[in-house]
């Protein structure tokens, strides 16, 4: 349906954050159950939709007002669907006999088995670094890491688009933050010429691959600032190892740059396909971050069985056989396509497709209709991004086939047109 002007601002995200004047704690969630309850698109159709088989590049899903239906998987953070792979399943089968379903404890404690030594001792290797640390969900491992080594004394310095999980942890530490428009390197060294030289705890921040835009980070440039003025770098690969670089290593691999980066952070759920994160980095800051980093030492520990999976998709990462040229050669084949039907698909340099609509209205349409006609796809816009940069993000599989690509650019160029995103060419 159409959205007047009045919808739109009443529907907006940011309404139902805080509380108003003469609210209780609880009428904003009321206020935001009655929205979702009208029949106004709001993007969160999706919501609570279930997947009812094991990730491949056609999931069968049930709608909340119960339709089940097949849809061609783009919106899958599993670019290499390893966590299917029979290697990887059978050694997780065999950890959950021996060690159960969870550690029960912290990793500090009685939390931790010979299987988790083993993968940060693969990771660290991985990294051409000393050590490694485990943290049992990606989140946390940002958050941990970043509040336990910076404070009120530090600055960091981020780029606008990197991940909420980074802003919260800088939030979190205390210390000054600044922000540098996305990947403008100009910007960034203005800001570190600015820095006095009284304050020496400098830290710059960046994801490696962006996962609005599918771009690596100027990893190459970031490192030369920052040796120019004293800084250290830490670069959240969520999106990038696995898929970009030499083997699969990631973005600074991307740059030959691996030696120069201090703090080596990654996610586990994504290539990787299982659930947690990480920190490669000198023995001392590892060691460091085991006794200050509280979302480590407070949460248990990942368990057994994930963490067996884990250390098969790195012996498939090592030998580069994963299916890394594979999945970049068929996201390059969705974006060609898209491309030449006149979609503004930015430049995606990972298996990231973002598919620009600047129109929040369009976007609901299209995301709702899209799924409905058998394509799956992530909806990005405020807070992610800006509203008018709002945008569907396709994530690309390995195992999609070909024939599933074009009918999944088949039905998005079809409702691209409809909805005057671009034009029917003769």
């Amino acid at each position: 349906m159409s959205i007047s002007e009045a919808q739109v601002e009443n529907i907006k995200f940011e309404n139902f954050i805080e509380t108003k004047e003469n609210e209780d704690l609880f009428d904003k969630t009321k206020r935001l159950d009655k929205i979702l309850k009208s029949d106004i698109l709001t993007g969160y159709e999706a919501l609570g939709m279930l997947s009812l088989n094991k990730l491949s590049s056609i999931v069968k899903i049930k709608e909340k007002d119960g339709f089940c239906h097949d849809v061609i998987m783009l919106g899958s953070n599993s670019y290499l669907n390893v966590a299917n792979h029979p290697r990887v399943i059978n050694t997780a089968k065999k950890a959950l006999e021996k060690y159960g379903l969870g550690m029960g404890a912290v990793s500090n404690y009685a939390g931790i088995c010979e299987l988790h030594k083993i993968l940060e001792r693969k990771i660290a290797n991985f990294y051409n670094c000393e050590d490694c640390i485990l943290f049992p969900s990606g989140y946390g491992a940002n958050v941990g890491i970043i509040s336990a080594l910076c404070s009120k004394n530090d600055i960091i310095i981020n780029d606008s688009a990197n991940h909420a999980s980074i802003m919260d942890g800088c939030r979190l530490s205390g210390a000054q933050i600044k922000i540098y428009p996305h990947n403008n390197m100009r910007y960034l060294e203005k800001i570190l010429d600015n820095i006095p030289d009284s304050t020496t705890g400098r830290l710059i921040i960046t994801d490696g691959v962006f996962s609005m835009d599918g771009d690596i980070a100027k990893l190459d440039k970031i490192t030369d600032l920052a040796q120019k003025y004293r800084c250290k770098v830490m670069v959240d690969d969520a999106h990038g190892i696995g898929v970009v670089g030499k083997r699969g290593r990631g973005s600074a691999s991307y740059y030959d740059v691996l030696d120069k980066i201090d703090l080596n952070v990654a996610m586990l759920s994504k290539a990787p396909g299982g659930i947690g994160g990480f920190c490669a980095a000198k023995r001392e800051i590892v060691q460091y971050l085991r006794i200050y980093s509280r979302t480590y030492f407070f949460s248990t520990a990942l368990n057994a069985s994930t963490t067996a999976g884990l250390i098969e998709v790195f012996n498939l990462f090592e030998k580069d056989m994963a299916g890394r040229k594979e999945l970049l050669k068929k996201t390059k084949y969705l974006k060609d396509k898209l491309d030449k039907a006149g979609f503004n698909t930015g430049n995606p340099q990972s298996a990231i497709i973002p598919v620009m609509i600047y129109d929040e209205e369009k976007l609901f349409q299209l995301y709702q209709e899209l799924r409905y006609e058998g394509v799956y796809v992530n909806i990005v816009t405020y807070p992610a991004t800006r509203r008018k940069e709002c945008r569907l993000r396709l994530c690309v599989m390995k195992d999609l086939a070909y024939c599933e690509l074009d009918r999944a650019a088949d039905i998005i160029i079809k409702k691209g047109i409809e909805y005057g995103i671009i034009k029917n060419e003769p």
